[in-house]
């Protein structure tokens, strides 16, 4: 299966993440990551049948495209880069100056109390909805929904009495 969404260079067909290939695979030689081994990985253009290549990145836990293809736009990547980079300057600001560092763990620990109240409530809802007893409640409400048609009857006698 192709591991993300790339772009055949030599055709230009879109290729989507998990779509079915026979590839070939073969273990990159001296390229090790901590012990474990790297792998390449041989796939075909579904329309021109170029092959197109890329191996393992056990270091990102992801693959890195080789050759054969581009790889399109990951929305996942950048996030996770953008958040990297908003801690990195925070540490920064926070090695620089004090005061951002207690004004941050007061920012912190506000939302960790909001978090906290907020699940405390989800636990009171679902302690609450634990102590109803649904079977009463479809009793009552058959009951009640007899009671309605009982009605109804009684006064379509009357009508046409």
């Amino acid at each position: 299966m192709a591991p993300f969404n790339m772009r055949c260079k030599t055709c230009g067909e879109y290729i989507y993440k998990g779509k079915k290939f026979n590839a070939r695979k073969e273990t990159v030689q001296n390229e090790v990551y901590l012990g474990l081994p790297i792998f390449r990985f041989y796939i075909k253009c579904t329309r021109c049948l170029a092959e197109i290549t890329f191996k393992t990145d056990p270091e990102n836990t992801d693959y890195t495209m080789e050759h054969g293809a581009t790889r399109n736009f990951q929305a996942e990547k950048l996030l996770e880069e953008e958040e990297k980079r908003v801690q990195k300057e925070r540490e920064d600001e926070e090695l620089n100056n004090p005061m951002k560092v207690l004004e941050n763990r007061t920012k912190d620990s506000k939302l960790e109390m909001e978090v906290l109240e907020n699940l405390q409530e989800l636990k009171d809802l679902n302690q609450r909805q634990a102590h109803v007893d649904f079977e009463a409640m479809l009793r009552q409400h058959r009951l009640s929904e007899e009671e309605r048609q009982r009605q109804q009857q009684e006064e379509d006698e009357q009508e046409t009495a």
